[in-house]
């Protein structure tokens, strides 16, 4: 780093402010404590103000250093702009705003924790790791087959003079020293990793602002403006953070993934080299990413939803903007309609209806239909009854009889009603009660309820019919 670019950060990076600032051990402390060692993404104002009441009474008990401001007071110094170590915000739907770390926050904090005398330092496992990196980064880009196939059965070589080994009962053993020094490197990791979830989520923030800046500034078309948003939400997910992102939290949603992960990590918190030096954190790091990962994910759905709300509010302005320029025109017109400068014409229609040449329909020749008009004799002898058998059921006459029903009271079930008239037509009649509409009154069907209605049948025979319960409602000022 050149002098510039670190006159840079002393000036501007918060991470630094905050190592300079005069409460930096409170702020380091508390907030890397619950944020940062707790993960905690999201805290409720008042949560956090209890706690912070908590640790200020114990300090200015010691007498050493005193606080006298108000927990309040400290939370709005701390996310204030000039501060920028918390993120107030608030949620929809809420009014209490609620707080969570930034980048800056964790960068400070684990520049703090790696300020601690370490009583061992591993260097084995890290060079092994790199080693590992750059082999796979040169063998998966190599183009030549040869090469790809020489690697592939040098791993096998190795792979089969290994099971030779175990097969004899030559075991290799991980001694003590191996263990701490590969779980010491798996820890700094694991939180390294809950550290960058924070940072790809504050850029993901960042990204929608820039978006909405130039949102706010277009000055050209609509359909361009609709090209670059959508150019630029298809860019964060297909941009490297995106891809990488999108990888990992792929692998964490795996179920088999999972199990695997959870069953190695709890052999290698039984071994005695490891056990008793391990965070108690560690054992359930796996579900911290995942639960960091879905804020994440959370994060970029509310920021496309603000983002479409955004474009709403838009277009409603552009809209009105529309009617606006178009009552001006009818205004304008209005003015000339007096105007004895120009000639009268007078408009069957509120607007001149224009049609183009080529929109007119082509003349179409009517087609002349023949049509058969010989009527063959029927049989004489033929039975006519069933042409008068036809049922009808008057609907006028059943709606008369709810409004009676309906009198003095603002509802009635069906039922009560065939009680008080019963059906004279079946099945016709109560298809028509349930088909009813008037201005007098609602039909209001209950599916979670069941009525049973009866009518007498041809023959005598008493027939039941299982409906939703039918409520008639009366409308207001009936």
């Amino acid at each position: 780093m050149d002098y510039d670019e670190v006159d840079a950060l002393r000036r501007h990076s918060p991470a630094w402010r905050l190592l300079r600032a005069d409460n930096a051990a409170l702020i380091v402390s508390f907030l890397g404590r619950v944020f940062v060692d707790e993960n905690v993404r999201e805290l409720a104002a008042s949560t956090l103000q209890e706690r912070l009441d908590d640790v200020l009474f114990s300090l200015n008990q010691r007498g050493d250093v005193m606080y006298p401001k108000s927990a309040k007071a400290y939370l709005d110094d701390w996310a204030s702009a000039e501060a920028g170590w918390l993120r107030k915000y608030y949620l929809t739907g809420s009014d209490e705003p609620r707080f969570d770390a930034t980048p800056a926050l964790e960068k400070a904090v684990a520049f703090m924790a790696g300020l601690r005398d370490r009583e061992f330092v591993g260097t084995e496992s890290r060079l092994n790791t790199l080693f590992e990196l750059l082999r796979q980064m040169v063998y998966g880009t190599e183009t030549d087959p040869a090469k790809r196939l020489a690697e592939l059965h040098r791993q096998r070589a190795e792979l089969d003079a290994e099971i030779a080994r175990v097969e004899r009962g030559e075991l290799t053993l991980l001694d003590p020293v191996a263990q701490r020094d590969q779980f010491q490197q798996f820890a700094t990791m694991a939180r390294e990793l809950l550290s960058d979830f924070r940072e790809v989520e504050a850029n993901f923030r960042e990204l929608d602002r820039a978006m909405r800046v130039q949102i706010t500034s277009w000055d050209g078309g609509k359909g361009e403006l609709l090209d670059e948003i959508l150019r630029t939400r298809g860019g964060i997910a297909e941009s490297d953070q995106g891809k990488t992102f999108g990888a990992f939290y792929d692998f964490l949603l795996s179920s088999d993934r999972q199990a695997e992960f959870a069953a190695l990590l709890d052999q290698v918190l039984a071994l005695d080299a490891v056990g008793s030096d391990a965070d108690a954190r560690l054992r359930h790091v796996h579900y911290d990413w995942l639960a960091a990962g879905e804020r994440t994910q959370t994060t970029v759905r509310m920021l496309s939803e603000q983002l479409r709300r955004f474009l709403d509010d838009r277009v409603w302005l552009e809209n009105r903007r529309i009617v606006e320029l178009l009552r001006s025109v009818e205004a304008y017109a209005y003015e000339l309609r007096n105007s004895s400068d120009l000639p009268g014409m007078e408009l069957d229609e509120t607007v001149p209806r224009v049609l183009l040449p080529m929109e007119r329909r082509l003349y179409t020749p009517k087609r002349k239909l023949a049509i058969d008009s010989i009527v063959q004799a029927g049989d004489v002898d033929f039975d006519s009854a069933a042409l008068f058998e036809q049922v009808y059921v008057d609907s006028a006459e059943l709606a008369e009889e709810v409004r009676n029903a309906l009198t003095g009271q603002s509802q009635i079930g069906l039922t009560a009603v065939i009680d008080t008239r019963p059906l004279q037509r079946g099945l016709a009649e109560l298809v028509a009660y349930l088909a009813l509409d008037d201005d007098a009154f609602t039909v209001v069907f209950d599916e979670h309820h069941r009525d049973e209605v009866s009518w007498v049948g041809d023959g005598g025979t008493t027939r039941v019919a299982t409906v939703p319960r039918v409520t008639f409602a009366r409308t207001g000022g009936r």
